[in-house]
């Protein structure tokens, strides 16, 4: 059963590949803005934020990390919205297939499209001065890290693609994701903020998670920060997955 559920995977993985190699503009789209956060703040804003770092650009690039996912998202309930209303589903589903399949080909396309962005903007911080002393093992944990928040939000994206009523709604959830690393450690210290706002930054789930990869790029000790940013994305994960679940199973039953 497994490997039946495994290969049906496979073949819709393949299929929600093709729409990205045949149009790479989604990607492209996708790393604009963060590239362009990166950007601004290094080249514009930088000079007057005191982030208590000699090197602002490593201080940045969790943030713009974790706002290009947050962004590539919106794709994949974009995607899923068109498949719902092109009727393809019940086409799939006419033919002896996993139905959990389906979902699962967009998902990891959502990972393999969002690996992707991440590694632009790796290239363009490397080349404006971003560096990092990390070994091989902290490495993997920030691809680790960036894997897990992507599922999780990849499937809250799945959540808002199958109850969507329109194209706009398919794609709109995605922008207070967007926004919330503004309100977190991710371009300036929570120390800085005004009490209520410090409060919110200081226990909302993105800073934990800059911390643990900033603190992982700089080989300093993570602490608890790894714990809590673990946690925030195992439970949003789990969260999302049982209710995109039964959204899947209202809309084709």
């Amino acid at each position: 059963m497994s490997a039946h559920v495994f290969g049906n995977t496979g073949v819709m993985l393949g299929r929600t590949l093709k729409h990205i190699t045949r149009s790479p503009d989604t990607i492209i789209t996708t790393a604009i803005m963060p590239l362009a956060f990166l950007l601004l703040f290094r080249y514009v804003f930088g000079g007057a934020i005191q982030a208590n770092t000699d090197n602002y650009v490593n201080y940045l690039m969790p943030g713009v990390l974790l706002i290009a996912i947050a962004s590539g998202i919106s794709y994949t309930s974009y995607r899923l919205f068109l498949d719902m209303q092109s009727g393809i589903f019940e086409r799939f589903h006419s033919m002896p297939i996993a139905r959990s399949s389906v979902l699962w080909g967009h998902v990891l396309t959502s990972l393999v499209s969002n690996a992707i962005s991440v590694v632009v903007i790796f290239l363009v911080g490397l080349g404006i001065g971003f560096r990092s002393s990390a070994g091989v093992l902290s490495w993997l944990a920030v691809a680790g890290i960036l894997a897990l928040f992507t599922l999780a939000l990849t499937w809250v994206a799945v959540i808002a693609g199958l109850s969507a009523t329109s194209v706009d709604g398919a794609s709109a959830f995605s922008y207070p994701i967007v926004f919330l690393p503004f309100i977190s450690s991710a371009f300036v210290p929570t120390d800085t903020m005004p009490g209520p706002v410090r409060a919110f930054a200081e226990n909302q789930p993105v800073t934990s998670i800059v911390n643990t990869i900033r603190s992982l790029f700089d080989q300093q000790p993570v602490g608890n920060d790894i714990w809590v940013a673990l946690a925030w994305c195992v439970g949003v994960l789990v969260v999302a997955y049982v209710f995109a679940m039964l959204a899947y199973r209202r809309r084709v039953a």
